[in-house]
């Protein structure tokens, strides 16, 4: 899915799991939609869990901290899997290209 929201001028992209937790989750900032984040939930543990949290969190970010059942004033437009890819790859690619 996806929702924008407009104070910071930022598409927010999710991929959730079937609890409702964010599995990969991508921003995009600005008329030129620039990647400022593609995080997985998988790798974000990983990181913490080898003390490169810092690292990981300044390329890539972070997901969201609570389920998507909890959100409240959004209204997400639902995204195919190979939508949501071609966004994260692109972002991916970005922000593993060079420091921010």
């Amino acid at each position: 899915m996806r929702c924008y929201w407009d104070e910071e001028d930022t598409w927010f992209f999710f991929e959730a799991g079937p609890d409702g937790w964010v599995t990969r989750q991508v921003e995009l900032r600005g008329p030129a939609s620039v990647p400022v984040a593609a995080a997985a939930e998988t790798e974000w543990q990983h990181a913490r869990d080898t003390g490169r949290l810092g690292e990981y969190e300044s390329r890539f970010g972070s997901t969201a901290e609570a389920p998507v059942s909890t959100w409240e004033g959004h209204e997400p437009e639902q995204l195919t899997a190979d939508e949501f890819e071609q966004v994260w790859e692109a972002a991916r690619r970005h922000l593993a290209a060079g420091p921010r």
